[in-house]
């Protein structure tokens, strides 16, 4: 039985979680509700029990020295609460943890029992994966759904993958099965430059949230920092020809893949958001480009620093140079790290490219497969 004691009653609650691990890439997801819960000051409320749900030789406590005692933070999921203000104010709940390693089902019922208590009207879930995507276009999100009505209501893609799932897509049917609409909002992260942070990703995915639930997303400093990530990636990929020819193929085939998208009834809609967005309606953020994606990137202090964030796909074993190749779209010929499925709500994916791509509908939508090295 969960009894939530000090919480208001709510205002046409919207629930988003995001959870760190194979869902992930770039931790652009996870990054996303972080952002959410600091800019409206989230309140946590529930916790819950790191003993029922994680191993922790796989994610470990952390130890820390608070006034000269030392105290453990237990890897976890936290929910808070947050109200957003204007002429329609309404709250979102915020769930942010790490994929369980147990039990997902008895994790899933856990939220959904919050989400019952807590009147919450719809269930927004938001994931990252690695997809043959070029950095330098905007991030394609692909939002999902296994509800039929929900689909078309929403201008959404109504699920047809089959595969290895996460626990972005086990909640997600948990949703469906329990009758609460359910969303799930994917990134693609190009597989060449995985590592975290990713503004850009978590900036696009903000974004399509905005036009999703109809509110205006404060975003602070990520569009300088996705512009500074952009730039900065463009320098790295310059200093290799190999690897710059690599991401001139990869815009040609996503311009070549998204030109059946232009057609009068495709811009017509575009502009329509573009408007929403300069009058300051809901979902008018001032970074975004038309569709929720985000139009302007860049890189962050670390990136301009150098090194950590391309993937030397120009070389072989030896040492010696090679072509960059493109990424298996079996994980079992990836390097073996662990992150989202390529193919869906999950993350691992058979094929990005696919239309019946998990979840996502083919989320990276990406001209090629999409990889599962992170």
């Amino acid at each position: 039985m969960i009894e939530l004691e000090g919480v208001p009653e709510l205002i046409d609650p919207v629930m988003v979680a995001a959870f760190e691990g194979w869902n992930d890439a770039g931790d652009a997801a996870s990054t996303a509700v972080g952002h959410l819960d600091r800019e409206w000051k989230g309140e946590v409320f529930a916790a819950l029990d790191a003993e029922d749900y994680y191993d922790f030789q796989v994610n470990r406590p952390t130890v820390f020295l608070e006034g000269g005692v030392r105290k453990i933070t237990w890897p976890t999921t936290r929910l808070s609460v947050a109200r957003v203000g204007g002429a329609k104010p309404r709250d979102l709940v915020l769930v942010r943890g790490i994929e369980p390693s147990m039990r997902w089902r008895s994790f899933c019922n856990e939220i959904l029992g919050f989400a019952h208590e807590l009147g919450v009207e719809m269930v927004v879930i938001l994931g990252a994966l690695l997809g043959d995507t070029p950095h330098t276009r905007p991030v394609p999100v692909s939002g999902v759904t296994s509800d039929p009505d929900l689909a078309r209501t929403m201008d959404l893609e109504e699920t047809r993958y089959e595969g290895p799932t996460g626990i972005v897509g086990i909640l997600q049917e948990a949703c469906t099965h329990a009758g609460v609409p359910a969303v799930s909002l994917w990134a693609a992260v190009p597989h060449y430059v995985s590592q975290p942070p990713n503004p850009k990703a978590t900036l696009a995915l903000l974004n399509r949230l905005e036009d999703l639930i109809g509110i205006r997303i404060p975003l602070g400093e990520l569009p300088e920092d996705a512009r500074a990530w952009q730039v900065g990636v463009d320098q790295l990929a310059a200093e290799d020809s190999e690897v710059a020819e690599y991401v001139q193929s990869l815009e040609e085939a996503r311009d070549t893949a998204e030109l059946p998208e232009a057609s009068g009834e495709a811009i017509a809609r575009e502009f329509e958001r573009y408007l929403r967005r300069r009058d300051g309606q809901p979902g008018a953020g001032p970074a975004g480009g038309p569709g929720g994606h985000a139009t302007e990137s860049g890189t962050t202090p670390e990136a301009r620093d150098g090194g950590s964030y391309l993937r030397d796909t120009s070389r072989d074993s030896s040492g010696g140079r090679t072509r960059p190749s493109k990424p298996s779209s079996r994980g079992d010929e990836q390097d073996g790290t662990d992150s989202p499925d390529s193919t869906g709500p999950s993350g691992a994916a058979d094929s990005a490219g696919s239309a019946d791509s998990e979840d996502a509908s083919d989320p990276g939508s990406g001209p090629g497969p999409a990889t599962e090295d992170e």
